[in-house]
């Protein structure tokens, strides 16, 4: 008989890319991961991993045994859960993606008040990219995830979650600090900060410059962050000018470290949403915050930026 401890190990290093690594998440020495793993290979009669190289990639049995492992690790959890809250509250662990800088900040707040509901959830936010997410979700590997962009793939369903604002923000010493306004072709002479390819914020900005006849190209970018917090130091320590989720900047503007400035007839929102497949079926517990998200998320549109701090203290 299989043993799903095997399996999950065997999941973890084809995440991971490596059993060292594998091993470090998983709070084991390597020598115990790869023992576990030459166990499951005689056990299947062979080998699941191709060693010679790094990262380690998955042989054809390996790649064989990869949907079926994640499905029976699956319905072993829904089992679990299922059987546990016969006997007592609601228990189990889920693992929901993040993709968006917004919804890191929001998520710690709804998920604080479902554990005052169900103190024995573990609920687990993966940051990850957009396309990650997605490809996680779709393998089962997550229960649900926070994007800003809805994906046109079949199977996927979507909930809207929250309406993000993008702001211009500057140094305190900024000169646009006194004004606080600017039109969008001032933007081409400053140095600015971006986020990576593919992040909601960059796309929001790029498309709607677009709108003013401003083109990435015609941007003075001085530097390429993949994280909203690190953009907003830079910001503070003078090296640029960014736009940001109101929400990421809401502790720098509230300290007086960084200033909100408006761009003339530009105004930058975008929906994030909560997404799932609706393919693989939900566990007890994953459904139970999937229904408190659906039926709390609407009073997210009223947290004033205060609460949003709140829910930085609280990640």
């Amino acid at each position: 008989m299989l043993n799903l401890e095997a399996l999950h190990i065997f999941l973890a290093i084809n995440e991971h890319g490596s059993f060292s690594e594998a091993g470090r998440r998983l709070h084991k020495s390597q020598p115990a991961i790869s023992q576990v793993i030459l166990n499951l290979e005689k056990q299947l009669g062979s080998p699941l991993f191709t060693r010679d190289k790094h990262p380690v990639g998955l042989t054809e049995s390996g790649q064989a045994l990869l949907p079926m492992a994640r499905e029976l690790l699956t319905h072993s959890h829904r089992v679990e859960e299922t059987l546990l809250s016969f006997e007592s509250e609601m228990m189990g662990e889920i693992n929901i993606g993040c993709s968006t800088a917004s919804g890191k900040y929001l998520l710690p707040r709804l998920i604080s008040r479902f554990r005052t509901l169900h103190p024995h959830v573990r609920v687990n936010i993966i940051i990850r990219s957009r396309d990650s997410i997605v490809r996680k979700i779709n393998a089962g590997e997550l229960a649900m995830g926070i994007t800003s962009k809805q994906i046109d793939q079949p199977g996927l369903e979507y909930l809207d979650f929250f309406t993000d604002t993008v702001i211009l923000i500057v140094p305190a010493n900024h000169r646009w600090a006194q004004y606080r306004k600017i039109r969008p072709d001032d933007l081409l002479d400053e140095a600015m900060i971006l986020r990576e390819a593919g992040a909601g914020t960059r796309e929001v900005l790029i498309e709607n410059l677009r709108r003013h006849d401003i083109v990435e190209e015609m941007l003075n970018i001085a530097m390429v962050l993949g994280n909203t917090e690190a953009i907003e130091i830079a910001v503070e320590e003078g090296l640029g000018i960014a736009f940001v989720s109101r929400l990421a900047a809401s502790r720098g503007l509230e300290m007086g470290r960084v200033v909100e400035v408006e761009v003339e007839n530009m105004i930058l929102a975008r929906n994030i949403y909560l997404f799932r497949n609706r393919n693989s079926p939900l566990t007890k517990t994953q459904a139970e915050i999937w229904d408190f998200i659906q039926n709390n998320h609407t009073t997210m549109e009223k947290c004033p930026v205060a609460l949003a701090c709140a829910a930085v203290e609280a990640w």
